[in-house]
């Protein structure tokens, strides 16, 4: 059964799924890309619903979120917590945004919740984003989890996440990304993600631009939050393995641990030595600077997106050691391309390869390479630039897009786990 919905474009909402297929038709004809920066549709909902009794640690920034969210996460889970983990973009399925205890959801609980959604007032209005949002919060109340790790999808202030009030919010690194939508410069991304602090947060955030940190200062003051740097668990990674790798990663697990060490507080847990260490060192995420073999050849795959992941991507591969013999790049054409050009090239002295992408915001694969220059050259998939780059003698480096990732896990579905 068909019927109007929110949007006079989209006259598709169900009434019911009978299967994953139909809920993943509908996700996808929500628009993975389609934004609407309000908070209303997920008040709405959870006004119908009622809030679940959760404690919410929200981890909001640019780059590092995913990374951030997984530390904390394995962190908890080594004290014994049972965790719920909403993260995105997801690489091949959708199952991958909403895990418990880092196990994805059967396809017959997300239709099972899907259903639980469109029997909700207010709940065929919600767009994809909001979508996953509220299954990935009904499931976490439904399992009883310890605690859900929320990860912003854009900006803060009005990002779905934001509708449930967090014990503890991680800012990561923020940087410029989503000028278009958030704002033109620094200052404005800043505001917007600094935004999500209301009366009596608290705030954890590493280290940060001036104007970035000004912006969490002044809505700290504004709100009455308590707003902590991660500084203060430096010493304690000095001789610790971390499961990503990468030394952008540190600065990642510190706020991590920051933020663990308050939580188990206010909670009234003993944070135990033994289990930090060991939660920091079995964390797992694909594609951050995650090493993998295709026949011999050696593949870096790292989600570097914009200007400030390129270059803490650049400043990882040189304290490793690694000279790339080659890249493969890609990204999406509403990116800031003109900064991003001169870190492309400086990731390796051969060749790059630009496949193109199976996605509606990805940019001209043939225009990229001409405007990345002379050693830059298109190809028509992702199995095409990896089939050119056989001969390379040398680590082969994979970034630009976690789409880009995705067409490669799509090829390569075993690197997806440990």
């Amino acid at each position: 059964m068909f019927r109007v919905g929110l949007f006079p474009d989209r006259t598709f909402s169900v009434t019911h799924f009978t299967n994953y297929t139909e809920l993943t038709v509908y996700m996808d004809r929500l628009g993975l890309f389609h934004m609407d920066l309000t908070l209303g549709r997920m008040e709405a909902f959870w006004d119908a619903r009622g809030l679940p009794d959760i404690p919410v640690i929200h981890v909001i920034g640019t780059n590092g979120k995913g990374s951030t969210s997984t530390f904390f996460g394995s962190i908890a889970r080594a004290h014994g917590l049972k965790t719920g983990l909403f993260t995105s973009p997801h690489f091949i399925s959708p199952r991958e945004r909403v895990q418990v205890n880092r196990t994805m959801l059967s396809r017959e609980i997300w239709v099972e919740l899907g259903n639980e959604i469109l029997a909700t007032p207010g709940g065929d209005s919600l767009t994809y984003f909001e979508f996953q949002t509220c299954l990935a919060m009904l499931v976490f109340e439904r399992e009883r989890v310890d605690l859900a790790i929320m990860e912003a999808g854009l900006g803060g202030k009005h990002d779905a996440t934001n509708v449930f009030s967090p014990e503890l919010i991680l800012y990561t690194p923020i940087g410029m990304d989503h000028e278009k939508i958030l704002g033109p410069a620094l200052a404005d991304i800043a505001r917007d993600k600094a935004g999500a602090m209301r009366e009596g947060s608290l705030a954890v955030t590493g280290p940060q631009e001036g104007e970035v940190m000004i912006e969490l200062q002044n809505r700290a003051e504004q709100v009455g939050a308590r707003l902590i740097y991660s500084v203060d668990v430096a010493d304690s990674l000095l001789n610790v393995r971390l499961g990503l790798r990468g030394i952008y990663q540190t600065v990642n697990a510190r706020i991590a641990l920051a933020g663990w060490r308050w939580f188990a507080a206010g909670a009234g847990l003993k944070s135990e030595p033994r289990s930090e260490v060991f939660g920091l060192d079995s964390a797992f995420l694909p594609g951050r600077m995650q090493s993998v073999a295709i026949d011999g050849q050696a593949v870096i795959l790292d989600g570097a997106h914009n200007s400030h992941a390129l270059v803490a991507l650049k400043a990882a591969l040189e304290a490793d050691g690694i000279s790339p013999g080659g890249v493969v790049f890609a990204c999406l054409k509403d990116k800031d391309i003109e900064f991003m050009l001169p870190l492309v090239r400086a990731l390796s002295d051969g060749p790059i390869f630009v496949p193109a992408l199976e996605n509606e915001r990805a940019g001209n694969a043939r225009d990229l390479a001409v405007a990345l220059g002379e050693r830059a050259r298109p190809a028509d998939s992702m199995g095409a630039a990896l089939d050119a780059c056989k001969d390379i003698s040398g680590p082969i480096v994979v970034c630009g897009s976690l789409y880009l990732l995705a067409e490669f896990y799509t090829l390569y579905p075993q690197f997806l786990t440990p």
